[in-house]
């Protein structure tokens, strides 16, 4: 596959680990979809495999959520999951009680916690709680994350086609995966 071929794609995340896997990059199961486009990227331009990311991805030992989560517990083993984010969120609104949920906040909030943990910085549940208070009371909307995906599509879709439903924005999505071009909204409106 040529580096043309592999942008031009819409790639699931399974089958980006399926295909990590298949070139020997290292833990590729347990990458996220943005990590291993660029390792796989980076392999299709030199042919080298490197390191995708900095951070620990063993999960030896106890999950931190088995342990019983408290203000206090440092953040060794996360699991992102129901019990977690609701934690987090009863925490947050303890603090604050009419905290509004920010779209994005989640996402911003690991990508925190994922830096602090890789550049050795030791933080507890606390620090996150207040991290999430923090970005959920920032004022505007977030940056987009610059990536190719459908939530980037649909948002600039919806924000430059005059009267555009979600819905009309979807199959403008589903036509926009099977042309050969990157999967962006400018490549959609040149395609038309």
């Amino acid at each position: 596959m040529s580096l043309t071929q592999f942008k031009n794609g819409y790639w699931y995340a399974t089958e980006l680990k399926i295909f990590g896997e298949a070139l020997g990059i290292p833990s590729a199961k347990k990458l996220r979809k943005d990590e291993l486009g660029k390792a796989i990227t980076q392999f299709l331009k030199t042919g080298k495999i490197q390191a995708p990311t900095k951070r620990n991805l063993s999960r030896a030992g106890v999950k931190d959520v088995d342990l019983g989560l408290s203000l206090q517990l440092p953040i060794v083993n996360y699991t992102s999951n129901k019990a977690t984010k609701t934690f987090i969120e009863h925490e947050a609104r303890k603090l604050v009680p009419n905290l509004k949920r920010k779209s994005g906040a989640r996402y911003r909030l690991n990508r925190w916690r994922e830096e602090q943990l890789t550049r050795g910085i030791s933080i507890t549940y606390e620090d996150l709680v207040r991290r999430y208070i923090e970005l959920n009371q920032m004022e505007g909307t977030f940056a987009k994350i610059p990536q190719v995906c459908y939530i980037n599509f649909l948002s600039e879709f919806l924000a430059n086609e005059k009267g555009a439903t979600r819905e009309q924005g979807i199959a403008a999505w589903k036509k926009l995966k099977q042309l050969d071009t990157p999967k962006t909204y400018s490549a959609w409106k040149k395609s038309k």
